[in-house]
């Protein structure tokens, strides 16, 4: 009986390791059409206008995208802009380019912790009334927020300037079991159709005049099936299905939010210090790759990394994502590396540099300037090397993988310093001094400072 058991818990454990370790997504058709013999630097496709913000998407149909599973936005929200709760399909990644607010990230089963009360006073009686929600998390600048697949997320902006998110969904995860087309779930308002349709189709309407509102899940339900759910009445019913509301995706809220205040940030990360009775509802989801004292790479004379991985944000394990943090100063230089196991997606946050991008053939698929603003797909195993412009380059990258794996061709600890001088010299028809000097010039990791003379001026 005990030999049944064992035999049956190895079986699971080998039946589970399978599917955790299965490749992405893809379908055979998917894999033969991702022909990738021209990258190219992306900005969004077509924007979304809503009462109090805006989204702008890119289109997740052209083939870098699509090939790598990936949708990406940048949204804006105004001070004092809610973005409706919603959820996705796919496990995203956010970070906030840009100002500073609160949001509510709800996962399935998890209690409401926070709790309050409020007394309101009529002419004859005396009310509390009781509210009780899951926990309000504090973001800001730098911030990389982390949101399961139909985990519903709201973000409120109660500052004073606008919130500027950019975020990536990893349609092709194994957590999306359906097509890799982006799917948001408002829980509220009326969106507009972009969400769910490609660029292509929000163009025809936007040729056409038309606003093409999708409505939220609600829409979809009967007002008598929500009035007897519920326990409410036809207009409210009315309200929730968001009839005749023409507000978008992102409403003011002219009064502010009566919520219960959460914790400063310093005591959140107190709290944090010790994970030993962390659990998933309780998990920490919100991590911050600004900050320079931080970094995981770091060159005075050229630049800094900063990386996250689930090893810093746990969460991310389940996720199967990750991200990075780069600064170049002034024409530094990027030594040319690859990903093992992931695919990279590329945004910069200032500045520019020159990137070269080459495939499994030797041929140069990206030569570009790319400047703020604009995205770039990095396949698996696709080589990159950046040189950062006059004003310096920074940029946030998103990795299909929670532990992205790099290979590096030049410096302490490449591929070519590895190798043998001989090996070296036979390969590339040098001398064994000219294959010393490829392999020990440069004592550096990863960035290098420029050689140039110029004098390297640090990016803010």
């Amino acid at each position: 009986m005990n030999t049944s058991l064992l035999s049956v818990s190895f079986l699971l454990i080998i039946f589970l390791g399978t599917v955790s370790a299965r490749s992405r997504g893809f379908s055979q058709e998917d894999q033969a059409q991702c022909q990738l013999q021209r990258l190219n630097a992306q900005e969004p496709s077509f924007r979304i206008q809503a009462e109090a913000g805006e989204s702008e998407i890119w289109d997740w149909k052209d083939d870098q995208f699509r090939c790598a599973g990936v949708v990406a936005a940048r949204h804006t929200i105004n001070p004092r802009g809610l973005f409706l709760p919603s959820y996705s399909n796919a496990p995203l990644l956010m970070y906030i380019l840009k100002g500073n607010g609160m949001s509510g990230v709800l996962m399935p089963g998890c209690p409401e912790t926070f709790q309050s009360s409020q007394e309101s006073q009529d002419d004859e009686k005396s009310t509390r009334f009781h509210d009780q929600h899951q926990k309000i998390r504090r973001f800001r600048q730098g911030d990389v927020i982390a949101i399961g697949a139909g985990w519903t997320h709201w973000c409120y902006n109660d500052g004073n300037e606008d919130v500027v998110a950019i975020v990536v969904e990893d349609t092709g995860n194994n957590l999306n079991q359906l097509d890799q087309n982006p799917r948001k779930f408002f829980l509220a308002g009326n969106p507009q159709q972009g969400f769910q349709g490609g660029a292509e189709q929000h163009h025809q309407a936007h040729q056409k005049g038309e606003k093409q509102n999708a409505g939220n899940v609600f829409h979809g339900i009967e007002e008598e099936f929500l009035v007897q759910i519920f326990g409410i009445d036809r207009e409210t019913a009315r309200k929730l299905r968001g009839e005749d509301d023409k507000r978008g995706h992102i409403v003011r809220v002219e009064q502010g939010f009566q919520v219960i205040s959460p914790p400063s940030r310093k005591e959140q990360e107190r709290r944090s210090e010790n994970g030993l009775e962390e659990t998933l509802c309780s998990t920490k989801l919100i991590e911050n790759i600004n900050y320079p004292s931080r970094a995981d790479i770091f060159n005075p004379q050229a630049g800094r990394f900063n990386t996250l991985t689930s090893y810093d944000l746990p969460i991310l394990k389940s996720l199967k994502l990750s991200a990075e943090r780069g600064v170049l100063y002034r024409n530094a230089l990027v030594s040319p590396h690859y990903k093992l196991n992931a695919h990279s997606i590329l945004y910069c946050t200032r500045g520019d540099a020159k990137i070269q991008i080459s495939d499994q053939s030797g041929s140069c698929v990206f030569d570009e300037v790319v400047r703020e603003g604009q995205m770039v797909v990095v396949p698996q195993n696709f080589v990159i090397v950046k040189e950062a412009g006059e004003q310096g380059f920074e940029w946030v990258a998103f990795r299909t993988n929670d532990v992205a794996m790099q290979g590096t061709l030049a410096g302490r600890t490449s591929a070519l310093r590895g190798l043998p001088a001989d090996v070296v010299a036979a390969s590339y028809r040098v001398s064994r001094e000219q294959a010393m000097r490829l392999k020990t010039n440069r004592e550096q990791t990863l960035i290098f400072e420029s050689r140039s003379g110029s004098p390297r001026v640090a990016a803010a």
